[in-house]
């Protein structure tokens, strides 16, 4: 008798836990249509919307230095999946190259390069880092469906490479122009601290959760002290 009783405990139980299962299922597949439709309309209407500016800073960057307008470098996305990024460019045309040589003077905990006083940087680049206004061509991926407008930051193969297995949770989800880091100190924040933000929002992510991030980005659009 008793070990009827159990087994019916035991059953529904796991019906219960099923429900839940499925429910959680049908949450996500909502989140994501609805976010990716957030997403497409968002970034669309900003390069719409953006295109005076992003031509008058296409123009300045030319004019400043040599090299292309845009910087386009790979980057790891969702599941791991390798994509090409682009960004105003904000360095001098043979930066990475410099790069090596900087090594030494690297300001940023783990496997990231951030420098405060960045000699490759050039006058212009300095402005578009200090507004974020060089992230702005990444509407271009998250139109393409590479990145999103919240998620972790994307990372450097090279970078990933060195992740503890527990970080490796941040490519379970696409990358995105801000995220927690972005609006909360950025390069003021340690690697794992950092590493920590991103495996927290990809646990609690939500609707409500992205457009609170999306918010508070617009204020960094005024001057981030913390940028680099």
């Amino acid at each position: 008798m008793q070990q009827q009783l159990n087994l019916e405990r035991e059953e529904i139980l796991f019906k219960e836990q099923e429900v839940l299962f499925e429910k959680q299922i049908e949450y996500r597949i909502g989140y994501c249509f609805l976010k990716r439709t957030i997403d497409i309309i968002c970034s669309l209407m900003g390069l719409i919307i953006l295109s005076p500016l992003l031509i008058i800073i296409s123009m300045l960057i030319k004019i400043e230095s040599k090299g292309p307008v845009f910087f386009c470098q790979e980057r790891i996305g969702i599941n791991k999946k390798t994509f090409r990024m682009y960004k105003f460019r904000s360095m001098v045309a043979n930066a990475e190259e410099l790069k090596k040589k900087l090594v030494s003077k690297n300001e940023m905990s783990g496997p990231m390069f951030k420098m405060k006083e960045d000699p490759r940087v050039t006058k212009m680049g300095k402005f578009i880092r200090k507004t974020s206004i060089d992230e702005l061509p990444q509407l271009i991926n998250v139109l393409k469906g590479e990145m999103s407008l919240v998620g972790p930051r994307p990372s450097l193969p090279d970078e990933v490479v060195d992740f503890e297995k527990w970080m490796m949770k941040r490519l379970e989800v696409k990358p995105g122009l801000t995220c927690y880091w972005q609006v909360s100190g950025r390069n003021d924040i340690g690697f794992e601290d950092w590493m920590k933000l991103d495996v927290k929002y990809v646990e609690t992510r939500n609707i409500l959760t992205d457009v609170k991030l999306i918010y508070k980005t617009f204020f960094v659009l005024f001057g981030d002290k913390h940028a680099r």
